[in-house]
């Protein structure tokens, strides 16, 4: 079923929900404002429905290869990253003095949405680059900006991000790669890494690795890590792609889903790299790509979950089985449910994810501090619910399917075994439920109380209009705010045991404000009955789930391991 970019859901978003204006307002984003993002997400549509929306099946059927220690990627694939690349489509918020469009971070997210929608795989690789350039250009010296950036803004090269080794995954700081100055300011490379997406292809020019690795100076855990640039090919005197460097890709990872998608393991024998930041403060400089990457990732779920939705709801409508009024399934009371919840679910990890980019938007271009404090505090929220999200919209999809949901040649499973790596990297779902109770309750929870001030606010004002969907949300705030003041109170470690339920609480929240938001710009709209089922039907979840993130720690502490065991 071919994918229909949803251009006008963008905008409403844009416009009614999540508060675009007030970066359109700003002087460094004044003419990025409706007309403008209108063309542009128009534009992109355009080509992720006729030129990536193709590949998507190619790319589960066609897997990436290994080919005499070439990766060899799935067919379609080198001509729909060239369009992209051609376009300008691989880097819309990056700089402009460095080849970009200068776009807001919010504009990009909904062209990355679509992107992922089409084509997952593929939107994978721009998405690294996106990361490497933000972190590149906020810590790299004017030198290697100089020589990286186009390339990488352009597309000619691409740029990976390399963490993971064998006997450290969450635990970065357990890495052993190491960097030794070969002194002439650049550092030879050792060491192998693992689970790196798009570690190669065969349709750029050059691949640049971030690498983190250790200095010999550099002390045990993450505070002694530092960060290096390691292209594949060490560009010449001209910056073009030159002699190739010691690395290589040892072998790609059979993998669940993402099968266009080459995740390599890479080993590294003395390639020469050069040194991003300071030396021993590489994990400042990596968690910029991080967090970068972090909102991306959620929007790949908030992206499957579009793509399953669309599917689903075109086979629904042709799926003739049993009576009904429509003489299709989508008659039937638990199709509809399953869909409606599959729509009601994107709309508000959607609009989470673009909240959290407009909150970035404002940080940038205001440099104030609650507009960074906002944006740090949805980072994990964001990521956690919309790769949930994806997982649930995607496997109701197969359910909706019935039967062939089950049989690979309907599509319906690919998007579920896609999506379903979006909650592990990039930080585990786990990882970032306890960054929201530990790191971003560390002001005592006065970010969290400033943004249940606003869902509060907008809930009184809509008592007025629409009620019964108003009273519930505030109330749902109240619940979500004495949870979070008793989460304060506890020692940071006590949190942990209800750290997930507390996020999925949070986002449950989050999402109902937003659909008011939707259904007090038009309240007899689509977006108005969608609001109301969300609201009636899904957000009455928030309550179990903060009495859960509240409940006595010793529950859980008291559980052996011979109790799982056995």
């Amino acid at each position: 079923m071919p994918y229909r970019a949803p251009i006008d859901a963008y905008m409403r978003l844009l416009r009614d929900v999540v508060g675009y204006d007030s970066v359109a307002r700003t002087e460094r984003f004044a003419e990025a404002n409706s007309e403008t993002v209108a063309a542009v997400l128009g534009e992109a549509g355009k080509l992720c429905e006729d030129v990536l929306s193709p590949l998507q099946r190619n790319g589960d059927l066609d897997p990436a290869r290994l080919e005499n220690g070439v990766v060899r990627t799935s067919k379609g694939y080198a001509e729909g990253y060239r369009a992209l690349a051609e376009g300008g489509w691989i880097a819309t918020s990056a700089p402009e003095e460095f080849g970009g469009m200068g776009l807001p971070l919010t504009v990009t997210t909904c062209i990355n949405d679509m992107m992922g929608a089409a084509c997952l795989s593929i939107q994978l690789n721009p998405l690294m680059t996106q990361g490497q350039i933000d972190a590149l250009e906020h810590h790299a010296s004017d030198a290697l900006k100089a020589l990286y950036l186009p390339k990488l803004i352009s597309g000619e090269w691409a740029g990976t991000m390399n963490l993971t080794e064998p006997q450290a995954g969450s635990d970065v700081g357990a890495l052993s790669s190491k960097a030794v100055p070969n002194g002439d300011g650049t550092y030879a490379i050792s060491g192998q890494k693992i689970y790196i997406s798009w570690g190669d292809n065969d349709f750029t020019q050059n691949v640049c690795h971030l690498v983190l690795a250790r200095l010999p100076d550099g002390v045990p855990g993450t505070k002694g890590i530092s960060l290096f640039l390691v292209p594949k090919l060490i560009p010449d005197e001209n910056g073009n792609p030159g002699v190739a460097n010691d690395l290589k890709v040892v072998s790609l990872e059979h993998k669940m889903g993402l099968h266009g998608s080459p995740t390599c393991v890479m080993q590294y024998d003395g390639a020469k790299g050069w040194l991003v930041g300071e030396p021993h403060d590489g994990m400042r400089a990596m968690f910029t790509m991080m967090n970068n990457a972090r909102l991306g990732v959620g929007v790949q779920g908030v992206s499957v979950a579009e793509g399953a939705l669309q599917h689903a709801l075109a086979y629904a409508q042709e799926r003739k089985q049993g009576r009904s009024p429509e003489g299709t399934i989508i008659g039937h009371a638990d199709v509809r449910r399953m869909l409606a919840t599959m729509k009601a679910e994107t709309f508000a990890a959607r609009a989470i994810a673009l909240s959290l980019a407009v909150a970035i938007d404002m940080g940038n271009a205001s440099g104030d501090a609650e507009w960074v404090s906002r944006a740090a505090l949805l980072t994990p929220i964001a990521k956690a619910f919309g790769t949930e999200t994806g997982i649930k919209v995607a496997n109701l999809g197969v359910q909706v399917h019935g039967g062939m949901g089950f049989i690979e040649e309907t599509g319906a499973a690919q998007y579920l075994r896609d999506v379903r790596v979006t909650a592990i990297y990039e930080g585990t779902n786990g990882i970032q439920a306890m960054d929201l109770v530990g790191r971003k309750m560390m002001d005592g929870g006065e970010a969290i109380f400033a943004l249940l001030d606003e869902i509060e606010t907008g809930a009184e004002a809509a008592r007025g209009t629409i009620p019964d969907l108003a009273e519930p949300v505030w109330q749902a705030a109240e619940s979500l705010r004495e949870t979070t003041e008793a989460l304060v109170a506890r020692d940071m470690g006590d949190r942990f045991g209800g750290a997930v339920p507390y996020l999925m609480g949070f986002a449950r929240v989050l999402g109902a404000h937003f659909h008011l938001r939707a259904a007090m710009a038009a309240p007899d709209s689509a977006d108005a009955r969608l609001a109301a089922f969300y609201i009636q039907r899904l957000l009455p979840e928030h309550a179990g789930l903060l009495v859960e993130a509240r409940s006595d720690t010793a529950a859980l502490a008291d559980i052996l391991t011979d109790d799982l065991v056995a």
